[in-house]
């Protein structure tokens, strides 16, 4: 644990590929969450971005990636091969908490993931293929149908988080509740839509977030 804020650009190297992120670790933090963008987006998505700050601000720190190379974001760009690969995108969560727990500032840090939009989904499915070493997950509008069968083995505490104006993404979240087996929480920001781009809305997002990975940092 270290005892003054840190930040530092890092290479994620997974396999034979390395991904660019930023790392950001504030004094006293227990946990790092690392973020899984949405479909067509990346590590400076500015919604992802002001969570993370907020997180940081209480006292979790966080580790905004890409989750494609450059050429692949190329080609998804023309084709958006990739952007629904909730498959491949997993994977490149995994290892990514793979390659913390490798790191000599990181090892030490318990693991969260907060999801966007498909990455919601992908977090899902790294969670329940990690089990017991992530100790909590956050999905900000998320597609947790996009894990299917994983559902029901995610053990992380999960937090799902929808605008009430958001009626597919709701009702596909509520029917994802029904799935879970771990402890588990919906909650629906009134006036919100997909993005959260209403006044005060991302704001609530960014705090419940933050209070859910401190609450299970603790538990560790």
């Amino acid at each position: 644990m270290i005892n003054e804020a840190f930040k530092e650009e890092v290479n994620v190297i997974i396999g034979d590929i390395s991904l660019p992120g930023t790392l950001e670790i504030p004094p006293g933090a227990r946990g790092i969450v690392l973020f899984a963008h949405g479909s067509g987006s990346s590590r400076f998505s500015p919604r992802n971005q002001f969570v993370a700050k907020t997180l940081r601000e209480k006292g979790s720190a966080t580790l905004l990636f890409d989750l494609l190379t450059s050429d692949e974001e190329a080609e998804d760009e023309f084709s958006g091969i990739y952007r629904f690969d909730i498959g491949l995108l997993a994977r490149r969560l995994v290892g990514a908490a793979h390659w913390l727990r490798s790191q000599k500032v990181t090892k030490g840090y318990a693991i969260g993931f907060f999801g966007s939009s498909t990455g919601g989904g992908a977090a899902l499915v790294a969670a329940a293929e990690l089990g017991e070493k992530v100790k909590a997950v956050v999905s900000r509008g998320g597609r947790p149908d996009l894990a299917g069968e994983f559902l029901p083995k995610v053990k992380a505490p999960t937090l799902l988080i929808v605008g009430s104006l958001d009626e597919f993404v709701l009702r596909l979240n509520e029917q994802a509740m029904d799935s879970l087996r771990c402890e588990k929480e919906l909650i629906v920001i009134p006036g919100a839509s997909h993005l959260f781009e209403e006044p005060g809305t991302l704001d609530r997002v960014a705090t419940f977030a933050a209070d859910w990975f401190s609450a299970h940092w603790s538990k560790t």
